[in-house]
């Protein structure tokens, strides 16, 4: 596919990209049998302050004459219209209908305002940098949207719509959403929740290890990122991140390499580049040296995938190129860059995102028209092969970046306009795999801890002469339970199912086993599930833990009880037994007094911690973990105030 240049060797001082570097640490069968089953991650609106949550660019907004439908018109040309204000549909055949003009000249409120109107009335609204309304026909203006020198419904206001029903109603759009007002502009509501115009650019962050969902969004000036806090704050953008290093980065890059340079990703020494036109860059010494590469007739690149222990092995997307035929939109290379050959076979349009699982040789690209998935050989120079849509219940659209977990086990969409997206990764139901079913980690097994089978049915479950309980099973994956009797350092599972197409399955698994392996039950979004112990509250940023109360953790892996107890049966609600192992909870590294460690009663193979909060705590987020024995579970987030 590329054509390897010179080598180009530069020496710079240590401080622009050596001193980045050290801040930036960016890091079955053929198919799978069952469609993906996307859930929704968060909405499609951002909490920034302003009178409602806000959406994304709105250029143009009008309502039809005659029944009051109103149609908006996005920042990327897209129409949708609403009767209800809440429920927002495509439309293909609106244009938004002429300004009507003031019989005469009309001072403005401010030099470029527009004058928005209904015919035959006196009132008149313009928009400008604020929105504006006026009684008199023009000779006096009162200002709807600012207040102490800030815009209510956020900077750059583009259109302002009247109702032909009804003269006080009116609707503003801007780069931050739409709003309208049922007052003549004294008090905005919202209308972004339901429409579908967040404008998603890249997965900042997928959840794990304590901590929420980022995303990155496309901004005037340059883009922000905001994280997900839970259905009480939504998405709520926050300041610096991945986003801006990397781009201190790329502007260090493309300084030594004198070109634009669009993407970048780094494994310990090795870093690859990519810019306009095609163009991939490869360092292997951490800047020092560089060869680049050339993919004629193709985009820029857009995206990088290094593999995370063999930075030989990369893929790159690029966009359409200009005249929108041909080109290369996936490259691969698994020499380090001396060579990139295509991948794209039967992709069209421009790729934006990659991620990969080496062990399957599964590839995932979002593009123009969604995500799709191939199998490819990630270790030898095998041909293209073709890429399949994963549909399922996905919106339709631009797939703007797709990410995969630390574990290789959850797939993660960003879909413009709509959100965030997770299912189970198919390839999954290729190469199912076991894990710790609080937190999908790798983590050894122990006595009566939950384990998750991903990506396959289990109808029975064996480790030599112990029979698992099989606790629920569905296409998609099962849950088992480690009986309270295993014992020694590994357990050889013996795992018998369902395929497809009715055949039985057997798999076996060799896990670790060790008498303790705690873990912190977290949910699909990455949220710790702990508790307000005396209002049985789950603690989120909505509602966060207060100083001197106690908590309630939902964990697993904590072994062996007292008294015994069977396996497979819910723990009893009266006196539960109590853990065996020494338990210890740290909050910032501080000890936490444990007031009781048990099965959690009515549950199977969850455990219950109890801590006591101290009286004094630093308001704000604060790094949470439980010890049992000599191990250690993962680091989880817990908000605190007094």
């Amino acid at each position: 596919m590329c054509q390897a240049d010179t080598v180009k060797r530069r020496s710079f001082p240590k401080l622009s990209i050596l001193l980045l570097l050290a801040y930036a640490t960016l890091a079955g069968s053929a198919w799978p049998q069952v469609q993906p089953d996307w859930r929704r991650v968060g909405n499609a609106v951002v909490e920034r302050g302003l009178a409602s949550p806000a959406g994304g660019p709105v250029d143009r907004v009008w309502y039809a004459t005659g029944d009051g439908r109103l149609f908006v018109r996005t920042g990327d040309g897209r129409v949708l219209g609403t009767t209800d204000f809440e429920s927002w549909q495509p439309v293909n055949s609106a244009e938004p209908p002429p300004a009507v003009e003031p019989a005469s000249r009309v001072r403005m409120p401010e030099l470029g305002a527009r004058v928005r109107m209904s015919a035959g009335s006196r009132i008149l609204y313009a928009i400008g940098r604020a929105a504006y309304r006026s009684e008199d026909g023009g000779a006096t203006w009162r200002n709807l949207t600012e207040f102490r020198g800030q815009s209510l419904l956020g900077p750059g206001l583009t259109d302002l719509a009247v109702s032909p029903l009804e003269i006080n109603e009116i609707v503003a759009a801007g780069q931050m959403g739409v709003w309208r007002s049922v007052d003549g502009g004294l008090s905005w509501s919202g209308i972004n929740d339901g429409l579908p115009n967040l404008p998603v650019r890249r997965i900042a962050r997928v959840p794990g290890n304590g901590a929420p969902a980022r995303i990155e969004l496309a901004a005037e000036a340059d883009p922000v990122e905001a994280e997900w806090e839970g259905q009480a704050n939504g998405w709520v953008v926050k300041p610096g991140g991945l986003g801006a290093v990397e781009r201190q980065l790329r502007a260090a890059i493309a300084t030594i390499l004198e070109a634009p340079v669009s993407a970048i990703a780094v494994n310990g020494d090795t870093i690859y580049a990519g810019g306009e036109q095609g163009r991939l860059w490869v360092s292997a010494d951490r800047g020092q040296n560089w060869r680049g590469f050339q993919s004629p007739e193709s985009g820029a690149v857009t995206a990088i995938w290094v593999h995370p222990t063999n930075p030989q092995l990369a893929l790159a997307t690029l966009s359409a190129p200009d005249n929108g035929v041909g080109g290369v939109r996936v490259a691969r290379t698994i020499n380090g860059g001396v060579f990139w050959d295509d991948l794209t076979a039967n992709l069209d349009g421009a790729a934006y995102g990659i991620t990969a699982d080496a062990a399957t040789g599964a590839v995932y690209v979002a593009t123009s028209t969604g995500v799709f998935l191939t199998y490819a050989d990630l270790v030898s120079a095998g041909p293209a092969t073709a890429w399949v849509a994963l549909r399922g219940r996905l919106p339709e659209g631009a797939a703007r970046d797709v990410r995969l977990d630390e574990g290789g086990n959850q797939l993660w969409v960003a879909m413009e306009g709509h959100g965030l997206f997770s299912t189970l990764a198919p390839h999954r139901f290729r190469d199912p795999r076991v894990v710790n079913a609080a937190d999908y980690s790798m983590r050894a097994a122990a006595p009566g801890a939950l384990l998750s089978v991903l990506g396959s049915r289990v109808s029975q479950a064996r480790a030599g002469v112990l029979e698992l309980p099989v606790l629920s099973a569905t296409d998609t994956g099962s849950q088992i339970q480690v009986p309270f009797e295993a014992t020694g350092d590994s357990l050889r599972l013996a795992l018998q199912g369902a395929g497809a197409d009715g055949s039985i399955t057997l798999r076996e698994v060799a896990l670790a086993l060790q008498a303790v392996s705690p873990a912190i039950f977290v949910d699909k979004d990455g949220a710790p599930m702990l508790l307000d112990a005396d209002r049985g509250l789950l603690l989120d940023y909505g509602t966060p833990a207060r100083a001197g109360s106690r908590i309630q953790i939902l964990a697993t892996g904590l072994g062996k009880v007292v008294p015994d107890w069977p396996t497979g049966l819910a723990a009893p609600l009266e006196n539960p037994p109590s853990v065996l192992a020494p338990v210890r909870v740290y909050l910032d590294r501080a000890p936490l007094e444990v007031t009781r460690a048990t099965l959690a009663p009515g549950y199977v193979g969850f455990y219950l911690i109890e801590v006591q909060l101290p009286e004094i705590v630093n308001a704000g987020p604060a790094e949470l973990y439980v010890e049992a024995g000599a191990e250690s579970s993962g680091r989880v987030s817990l908000l605190l105030t007094q």
